[in-house]
C-alpha cells in the first residue's frame, strides 16, 4: 500500500519567513557572543597594555575583521527582524502576498545597512 509521506527537510523547502525567524534566534546568540568580546576588550583596556595589544592585533587582522563584519550583519539582521515584529504587533504585514516580499525587504535592508556601516567605518 503506497501512502503519501509527510514532507521532510529533503523535500520541504522552508519559506523565507521561517528561515528569517530561525536566523533571528541565531543572531541573538551571536550578539551575546559579540558583547562578550566587547567585555574582553574593556577588561584588556583596564588591565595591562599587552592584553589590549593582543586583542587589537586579532581584531585588526583578517579573522578579527571578518568576525566584526559578521557581528555587524547579525546586529542589523536582528534589528530589522525586530522592526518587523513591531509591525506584526500592530497587526500589519500578515497578508500572504506581503510575507515573502517583506522578508526579502528585511533581508535586503539588513545587508544594505551592514554594508553601509562597514564602509562608513573604514
Amino acid at each position: 500500500m503506497s501512502r503519501p509521506l509527510s514532507p521532510h527537510l529533503q523535500i520541504y523547502r522552508l519559506p523565507l519567513t521561517a528561515l528569517l525567524s530561525i536566523t533571528h534566534r541565531i543572531t541573538g546568540v551571536a550578539l551575546v557572543l559579540g558583547w562578550l568580546v566587547t567585555v574582553a576588550v574593556v577588561v584588556a583596556v583596564a588591565g595591562d597594555g599587552a592584553a589590549y595589544e593582543a586583542i587589537q592585533d586579532f581584531l585588526t587582522g583578517a579573522p578579527g575583521r571578518a568576525l566584526l563584519l559578521l557581528w555587524l550583519l547579525a546586529l542589523f539582521l536582528h534589528f530589522c527582524h525586530g522592526v518587523r515584529h513591531l509591525l506584526w504587533d500592530v497587526l500589519l504585514g500578515f497578508e500572504r502576498r506581503r510575507l515573502t516580499r517583506d522578508s526579502a525587504l528585511e533581508l535586503a535592508s539588513a545587508l544594505g545597512l551592514a554594508l553601509a556601516t562597514w564602509l562608513w567605518l573604514r
